[in-house]
């Protein structure tokens, strides 16, 4: 096996390694697949992909190196990306106030509004995630090698990007059936809870590390 077919194999493990590990992405998922249908899970699963896809082609292109190389402008990103979680943060809790239908066809009712909202959503969990500027840094330089064209980073991205649909999109297939909507219905609360606790924690954790 050649250097610049390793260098893209180990790029692709490296992309799968980050993306099926637990963090505000996955976890907004989950969470909107269970409570609001799979078609929400989907909307949303898809703004998270875009906003990859985004990321990858400006690290491709030599942009993330220029965002490491002027501090200030990944401050603004963590700040943003903590207030944003926070946001989410609470919506969560609050949504532990109201009720909550258990129907597996309210995603199939959702308006074309509600609809883009899921979409923007997901799309700004990974826009103003700074982690994942750095996680894109680190999979292109691990498939990058010297032997490499400039075509290959692209093919790390375009690679990637078919994961991600498949991993994104599948987490909203799976916590879009009956069983686990089921069993949204039964800890709805915990749930909640426990997904506006871990939103909020990553939140200020960006935002003091923006100071």
């Amino acid at each position: 096996m050649n250097s610049v077919l390793f260098g893209i194999l180990a790029a692709y493990g490296t992309y799968v390694v980050a993306t099926v590990s637990p963090g505000p992405a996955n976890l907004a998922i989950m969470t909107t697949a269970m409570r609001s249908g799979r078609r929400a899970g989907l909307l949303l699963a898809s703004g998270v992909v875009l906003g990859s896809l985004t990321w990858g082609v400006l690290a491709a292109a030599g942009m993330s190196a220029l965002l490491a190389t002027y501090a200030d402008v990944t401050t603004y990103v963590r700040f943003l990306g903590g207030v944003f979680l926070l946001w989410l943060a609470f919506k969560a809790f609050r949504s532990t106030l109201k009720p909550v239908t258990t129907d597996q066809n309210v995603g199939q009712r959702l308006t074309r509004g509600s609809g883009w909202r899921f979409f923007a959503t997901g799309l700004g969990i990974h826009l103003t995630n700074p982690k994942a500027v750095l996680a894109w840094m680190a999979i292109i330089s691990i498939g990058v090698t010297p032997e490499s064209s400039a075509w290959v980073s692209f093919i790390i991205v375009g690679g990637c990007w078919v994961m991600g649909i498949l991993i994104f999109e599948g987490y909203a297939l799976l916590f879009s059936t009956r069983r686990m909507v089921d069993a949204y219905g039964r800890g709805r609360l915990w749930i909640e809870a426990g997904a506006g606790g871990a939103f909020g924690f990553a939140g200020i954790g960006l935002i003091v590390s923006s100071r």
